[in-house]
């Protein structure tokens, strides 16, 4: 019987190096989207020695790419063990269809969101904020007020004041962390981020809309207004596991236990 082979898809070499220093199976590592197919339910994906395509038994996809959702929808068409949960992940990746399938799932869905197509000049009034697109990290919104020009279709929200908080989940092991920055835009990547007390209700709607999704791995963030009120913002298929070191020692050890049968998925 042959041994297993894992793709490991968008961590930096030094990442995957720690994955392969613990994980004792055969690994390729690609820190881009490689070339790959799926025939007849047999994943093949690019080796790192030609350009040719070999079977691969399991993956690990961690990144967002400018075109990743075709390629996450074939991962999902396969129907292997991909880490995380590749139909979650294609139901997460695009902002709006993601935003849309979590408020099913929040007990923290208002306020109303609004959307404008795009194309259109139209009077929000006062203190919104427009999201377009499907990057993550504060890109593509911007605060608006009265007439606005939509080039791109968005989702329009009531701007929010409150703190800014993100809760992680890697399989059961979780975190709350403050965001920070100089701007109203807020990220876990502002050097004064930092871990907090965890607030129990974000937590059970946090674990309430992985599951909904079926994913292992998630990033919620929300606001806590200054009454205590929380507000859902966004749900990150793809946290950020790298930014403080408690974080990515579990996503290695839970990363490792997968790939060797060990942790539990939610394609069991």
């Amino acid at each position: 019987m042959n041994e297993p082979r894992v793709c490991v898809i968008g961590l930096e070499e030094d990442q995957y190096a720690a994955i392969r220093s613990r994980a004792f199976v055969k690994l390729i590592g690609h820190e881009l989207i490689p070339h790959m197919a799926v025939k007849d339910g047999q994943l093949l994906v690019e080796s790192k020695k030609g350009p040719w395509l070999v079977p691969v038994d399991k993956v690990v996809f961690h990144g967002i790419f400018e075109d990743d959702h075709d390629i996450i929808a074939g991962l999902a068409l396969w129907g292997g063990p991909c880490l995380p949960n590749a139909r979650a992940m294609m139901d997460c990746r695009l902002r709006l269809p993601c935003l849309v399938r979590a408020l099913q799932f929040t007990r923290f869905g208002a306020p109303l969101r609004s959307f404008a197509a795009a194309g259109v000049t139209f009077d929000w009034g006062e203190n919104r904020v427009a999201k377009w697109g499907n990057w993550h990290c504060g890109e593509n919104k911007e605060r608006i007020a009265g007439e606005w020009h939509s080039e791109d279709s968005s989702i329009i929200e009531p701007f929010l004041e409150g703190t800014a908080v993100r809760i992680v989940l890697i399989g059961e092991r979780y975190w709350q962390i403050r965001l920070e920055g100089e701007t109203w835009l807020k990220s876990i990547h502002a050097p004064n981020a930092a871990f907090m007390e965890v607030n129990p209700d974000l937590l059970e709607d946090s674990r309430r809309i992985a599951q909904g999704f079926g994913l292992e791995i998630l990033g919620n963030d929300y606001i806590v207004a200054p009454d205590g009120t929380c507000h859902l913002l966004e749900v990150n298929h793809i946290p950020n596991v790298t930014r403080f070191p408690e974080i990515w020692e579990a996503y290695l050890d839970y990363t490792v236990n997968w790939i060797e049968g060990i942790a539990p998925s939610s394609t069991d």
